[in-house]
């Protein structure tokens, strides 16, 4: 992992686009593309370049304008207005990304600060392909994206792999990066249980919808329900029925290389945590722990656990026992999120090769549906 490969990595996902498509905001939880790319410039020019003597940032007001979330730096524009920000251009934006890498290329530290960094624009990569997906399908012409992922590989037939009780060690042991919520390693009792040999198919799904999985609220969570009502959903987010004689065939997807008939084999994507434990309660299963999903993914005898989707567990996101966020303004990276959120683990086929690894702690609220969001199943014994 160098820093010219993920910068560049970074602007090589943009080829192909249109400078309207660098502007619109789709929904306050996404940002435009253009938000994206000056914000991973911001992070690297306030971290490690501001403290440097002598610096002269490229425009001070850039503080303000591309701030995410830190307190500590101090104010920030309106998340859900960042599509209103049709200055500065996505030429100056480039601009900006150039003069912050020149400088960044003659710096020698804070190391871990610039670890950080790369690591949080790779989040950021994962994030533009998931929210240009957002942008493009609410466009009734449905555009495909030229540098789209490659379509996840199916599955084997369905296994369910024992696991027995024991007291396991979970969390990050060391020896690479890693991120602050990952840590400490520390020891869990976890019960025995049965976890999903692959993730729940397109297919597998399309029976619950069809079975009126999503007119039955004995399966649903209360706040699932409500919010499944009052958004309107009757499938996936990207899902479409397009033929009406009531089986799976009927449903298409939008994808980012267009709109094309679901294939019943393929690992199903964007569903929420209240869908997903909706369809677990339906198929006579649960979502694993996410202690359950770090042992599974240890014991290297599963499928599809990293590059395909990433996988709702039924744990909150909470600190590990003896956490400590990292000192000063980057304390609010991960930890002041530690509440109203679902863990996720694994991986998806947008995440950047080199990202993932088995005791990555994703978290999103429960409602979300434009992540590559999967569902892995699991029993009690």
């Amino acid at each position: 992992m160098t820093y010219r490969g993920i910068r560049a990595a970074t602007e090589a996902l943009c080829e192909g686009l249109e400078a309207e498509d660098f502007v619109a905001q789709s929904m306050p939880d996404a940002s435009p593309l253009k938000w994206h790319l000056a914000h991973t410039t911001w992070f690297f020019e306030t971290f490690v370049l501001a403290a440097r003597d002598g610096y002269r940032p490229f425009d001070p007001r850039y503080r303000y304008l591309f701030n995410s979330y830190y307190e500590a730096v101090g104010a920030r524009w309106d998340r859900p207005s960042r599509g209103l920000l049709t200055r500065p251009t996505v030429a100056e934006v480039m601009r900006y990304r150039a003069h912050v890498d020149a400088h960044m290329l003659e710096v020698d530290g804070p190391r871990e600060v610039i670890e950080l960094g790369l690591h949080h624009e790779q989040q950021h990569q994962e994030l533009m392909l998931t929210d240009v997906k957002h942008l493009f399908a609410l466009n009734p012409l449905e555009p495909a994206l030229r540098t789209s992922p490659t379509e996840p590989a199916r599955g084997d037939a369905r296994q369910w792999l024992p696991f027995d009780e024991a007291v396991r060690e979970i969390g990050d042991a060391g020896g690479g990066f890693a991120f602050d919520n990952e840590r400490p390693r520390h020891r869990t009792l976890v019960p025995a249980f049965r976890f999903a040999s692959r993730l729940v198919t397109a297919g597998e799904y399309a029976e619950f919808i069809l079975d009126r999985g999503y007119q039955r609220p004995e399966l649903w969570l209360s706040d699932g329900w409500a919010t499944a009502q009052r958004e309107g959903w009757q499938a996936p987010l990207y899902w479409r029925n397009d033929g009406g004689d009531g089986d799976a065939g009927d449903f298409t997807v939008y994808t980012l290389g267009g709109r094309r008939a679901i294939d019943p084999d393929e690992p199903l994507l964007h569903v929420s945590f209240y869908e997903a434990d909706a369809y677990a309660r339906w198929a006579g299963a649960r979502l694993p722990t996410e202690a359950e999903w770090e042992i599974a993914a240890a014991a290297a005898r599963a499928q599809q656990l990293h590059g395909v989707g990433w996988q709702w567990t039924q744990s909150a996101y909470a600190p590990y026992p003896g956490y400590r966020p990292l000192a000063g303004a980057l304390g609010e990276y991960n930890g002041k999120f530690m509440c109203n959120q679902l863990v996720l683990r694994g991986s998806s086929l947008a995440t950047p090769s080199g990202h993932a690894r088995d005791t990555y702690r994703n978290f999103f609220p429960p409602h979300s549906r434009w992540q590559f969001s999967s569902i892995r199943l699991a029993q009690d014994p």
